[in-house]
């Protein structure tokens, strides 16, 4: 089989040659396409293969119609809104993304923006500390658990909402559960945002919610823009002189709110939670291992459109 490895942001050199390994061990075929400049040079390069391994690429529904051969799509990575699941599943293609890969990564960029936040973005000026402050985790997946055990060690008292999770998973993980979203913003002193962005969750946080937070609190959103309602955040931000946002997934109005409150918001020049050695190499590894087991087997443990 053809696998293409499509990275528009590539993988390291390292994780590379592991992917290609993984898969050439198993008689495939492996083909490379990285830091390419347009959604038809991606087009021309999967027109013939079986396999695609994305990262933050764009598979449309114009990608899977040039590429009829194409069975399996693998995200390295948890997010997969980037992919097209309709047209996927109209064409039989399989997706499936990595969870759990990158999650150490992006809990730690959540832990230093905490910091950084509460240090005032290192400027000199009087700040607070994270010890024994209380945080808030919406939504409770890989992310947020590992978020969690390493706020444990500062001495934070955690609590997370998550509707899927049951009452036992919470206790597990030794985190109080919210019953509502407005418990979680109004007695957090920060809260770390973790959803993704679905039709429900577009836009779903914005001046209601945002306004409840204890003065002083910090907004963090290492998930997806598109959950926040950035009109309504630059109100609240207007309204609530004391509160901050910081963000690696730069909102569409980022350089009104940084003229406007500089001091009090942050985002990322580019999203840079996964951006480790380790998750990037551990991400493309699991998705080499995964086509692997697609193609021997018909395994699709990790497929997202069902």
């Amino acid at each position: 089989m053809k696998v293409l490895i499509a990275t528009e942001k590539p993988f390291s050199a390292k994780a590379v040659q592991g992917i290609k390994g993984i898969l050439e061990d198993a008689g495939h075929e492996v083909l490379e396409l990285e830091k390419y400049t347009s959604a038809e040079e991606l087009r021309k390069a999967a027109a013939d293969v079986n396999a695609l391994i994305v990262r933050s690429d764009i598979v449309d529904k114009e990608l899977i119609a040039a590429a009829p051969g194409l069975k399996i799509v693998v995200r390295a990575g948890a997010g997969y809104d980037n992919i097209d699941l309709a047209a996927a599943t109209a064409a039989g293609i399989v997706v499936e993304n990595t969870p759990g890969q990158n999650a150490n990564a992006v809990a730690e960029l959540v832990i230093g923006m905490a910091i950084m936040a509460a240090r005032n973005k290192f400027s000199g000026s009087t700040g607070f500390e994270i010890s024994r402050k209380r945080l808030g985790l919406q939504a409770f997946g890989q992310v947020s658990r590992h978020v969690a055990s390493i706020a444990k060690g500062f001495g934070m008292e955690i609590m997370a909402i998550d509707p899927f999770c049951s009452p036992e998973v919470f206790e597990e993980h030794g985190v109080a559960a919210a019953d509502s979203l407005q418990k979680l913003y109004s007695e957090n002193d920060i809260v770390s945002i973790h959803i993704p962005a679905t039709p429900q969750t577009v836009g779903s946080i914005g001046r209601e919610l945002i306004s409840l937070m204890p003065k002083g609190a910090v907004l963090i959103n290492t998930a997806r823009k598109e959950v926040v309602n950035e009109a309504e955040l630059e109100q609240v931000l207007e309204e609530r002189p004391d509160l901050k946002y910081f963000a690696d997934v730069k909102p569409s109005n980022a350089a009104t709110l940084e003229e406007k409150f500089a001091d009090r918001v942050f985002f990322t020049p580019k999203k840079s939670g996964a951006q480790t050695a380790e998750a990037n190499l551990n991400a493309g590894l699991a998705a080499a291992r995964q086509i692997v087991a697609f193609f021997a087997t018909g395994d699709t443990t990790f497929r997202v459109n069902k």
